[in-house]
């Protein structure tokens, strides 16, 4: 299945607007939560085919929200790209073991992170098979 529904979990509205920005003018549909909690009520109400999560938030932090999702049966097959501030290699391994499919660093740079989207839907027919 194609990715077209992404959520956009940051706690930033500058950052929410720049990613938005960003994923409409590629022709994909989004949506957007302020923090985790409000991002697993919308994960679980509008079933996005790939969610772009932020690391430092209120509340729960990006990376217990991901590894909540990675844990879920319901949410596990939906992937996850870390997209932070936090740049040291140990904070991406981190990411990545909590379940992310990938970890962008901000500013993120939209070739890169259009490229990150087009390689997970490059996986995805082989992982449903």
């Amino acid at each position: 299945m194609a990715i077209h529904k992404i959520l956009i979990v940051d706690d930033s509205p500058t950052e929410r607007f720049y990613l938005t920005d960003i994923l409409v003018r590629a022709g994909f549909a989004v949506s957007t939560a302020v923090n985790g909690e409000e991002a697993i009520d919308k994960i679980r109400a509008e079933r996005p085919q790939l969610i772009l999560m932020d690391v430092v938030m209120p509340g729960a932090n990006g990376f217990q929200v991901t590894r909540a999702i990675a844990r879920d049966p319901e949410l596990s097959g939906i992937p996850v790209i870390i997209c932070s501030s936090k740049n040291q290699e140990t904070d991406r391994i981190w990411g990545m073991r909590q379940g992310a499919r990938d970890y962008l660093i901000k500013p993120v740079d939209p070739a890169l992170l259009l490229d990150a989207i087009a390689t997970l839907d490059a996986q995805a027919p082989a992982a449903a098979a």
